[in-house]
């Protein structure tokens, strides 16, 4: 998305004030209100995103590797869940909201290709930029006047310059849970997947990424095997956290080790993340095994 986008000119007095800020109130409440929107609609845009790439089955890690139809099918994806999220109705377009046909619009990258059947048609407009993971949720009259003079082969106009001034804006540059391939840097990310086997390649991604919660998708991707789960259990010796309490590294699960994870001062884990951290002294281990993590007292007593 443009990095600088013009002030919102949708005031009192302007045409379509009225008619988006009703939209906008509508929406806002279906959501639960401003805080739940701003929680929801970037956790959306995660999961549409990250169930197209699929790195568990796929091994693609980025946006970047998906073909053009899948690209394609996340904006498809996009207006289904956001339908679902709002409890919106299909309509003669995508939506019907307060008796107005509205067109829904999704981009991945700095503009909307508005259909002629959406001129003069309120628009939501959703926008996901992927590299910076910032979001955006708009609302637009999208009229001739707003529109580019060129089209593309499907009769389809984009938004003018000037047209970004008519965008009611919900969510602007708002963060978004970013890829979390992107936040490690490459040779980490090559070492990771190295592994010749899934302990192997669990060990490395706890090691490497320690005090920062990992989703459980990742988690499935690194072990690349049915029951992903069992690589990051004890397992007689040989398993991902039999292999790191060797060195002092616990593993923990966001909802069963709550607790611990609190009294490491480690940073909260929903209950469906993971985090791992290289234990200082003898008296955090003593702390996660009291908890069902043992092992971790005997990198101290050997230190």
């Amino acid at each position: 998305m443009k990095q600088k986008l013009p002030p919102s000119q949708i005031s009192p007095g302007h045409a379509d004030h009225a008619l988006l800020s009703a939209l906008a109130q509508d929406i806002t409440t279906r959501a639960g209100g401003l805080m739940e929107l701003t929680r929801s609609v970037p956790a959306m845009l995660r999961d549409c995103i990250d169930d197209v790439i699929l790195t568990s089955k796929t091994g693609r890690r980025a946006y970047e590797d998906l073909e053009k139809t899948e690209k394609t099918y996340i904006g498809t994806r996009v207006e289904i869940e956001l339908r679902a999220l709002l409890r919106l109705p299909k309509g003669r377009l995508d939506t019907e909201i307060l008796g107005h046909d509205v067109d829904i619009k999704h981009t991945m990258g700095s503009n909307w290709m508005i259909p002629t059947e959406a001129v003069d048609q309120p628009c939501i407009l959703v926008a996901a930029d992927e590299p910076r993971a910032r979001c955006y949720l708009g609302l637009i009259v999208a009229r001739r006047d707003y529109l580019t003079d060129g089209q593309n082969k499907d009769a389809k106009r984009s938004i003018s310059a000037q047209g970004f001034e008519h965008i009611l804006w919900l969510l602007c540059d708002q963060p978004y849970p970013a890829n979390f391939w992107r936040l490690l840097p490459e040779a980490v990310v090559e070492g990771i997947f190295a592994g010749d086997s899934g302990n192997a390649r669990m060990a490395t991604l706890f090691r490497a990424v320690q005090r920062q919660p990992i989703p459980r998708d990742v988690v499935e991707a690194v072990a690349a095997q049915k029951d992903f789960m069992r690589r990051i259990r004890s397992d007689g010796g040989h398993g991902t956290r039999d292999l790191l309490a060797r060195d002092g590294i616990v593993i923990l699960e966001g909802r069963k080790d709550a607790q611990l994870i609190r009294a490491l001062n480690l940073p909260h884990c929903s209950g469906s993340e993971f985090i791992s951290a290289q234990l200082t002294t003898l008296a955090e281990a003593r702390l996660a095994a009291s908890a069902g993590h043992a092992g971790c007292e005997d990198f101290f007593d050997k230190a």
